[in-house]
């Protein structure tokens, strides 16, 4: 038996609450299933929504465009996170603010000195393009990838909205990795 939606047998189409309502829970579901982690699952069912509520009036499947696209959040998540490589907090300065990122990585003794001098130099050079960053943006990526808050905490730790947490984190991302490009530390 086939149901016709409503945009093929003439009837309205539906709103976005009616499709956040009958799909958040099989969207989560869905992305917990890819992902193995609720708050990040949780980050991309919101990131979808908020994908098809700006381009709403442009998308003729909504339903099929959203599974499409928590499946493609989801997959870059996954890709994004292999290539993070964790640099250990040190404690901050009391006269700081907020603390900073180690320069020195735990070492792996049976790797070899040439290897944990790559690895040294690309913290450092990281650490350069991390300071390229206006305040703001550099204050998300800490919380996303020292504390590793979900988008949601760090709207509410910020007084940013989710959104706007989303946008600072990409751009940031993309400048950082621009950077890191330019320096020849990623291809």
């Amino acid at each position: 038996m086939t149901v016709a939606r409503p945009e093929e047998s003439g009837a309205a189409p539906e709103s976005i609450e009616e499709l956040f309502s009958s799909l958040e829970s099989p969207l989560l579901a869905y992305a917990l299933r890819l992902l193995g982690d609720r708050e990040s699952a949780q980050d991309i069912v919101q990131e979808s929504f908020m994908r098809l509520h700006a381009q709403f009036s442009d998308v003729r499947e909504p339903r099929r465009w959203l599974y499409r696209t928590a499946h493609n959040l989801a997959i870059n998540h996954l890709r994004q996170s292999s290539r993070v490589i964790p640099l250990e907090p040190i404690p901050a300065d009391p006269s700081e603010d907020s603390p900073t990122f180690s320069h020195q990585p735990q070492s792996d003794p049976d790797s070899l000195p040439d290897a944990q001098i790559i690895r040294l130099e690309g913290i450092g050079l990281v650490h350069l393009s991390l300071a390229t960053l206006d305040p703001r943006s550099r204050e998300v990526v800490r919380l996303k990838f020292e504390e590793d808050l979900s988008y949601k905490e760090i709207a509410e730790r910020t007084g940013l909205g989710t959104g706007h947490v989303g946008y600072l984190l990409h751009h940031a991302l993309k400048a950082l990795g621009s950077e890191l490009a330019r320096t020849g530390l990623v291809p």
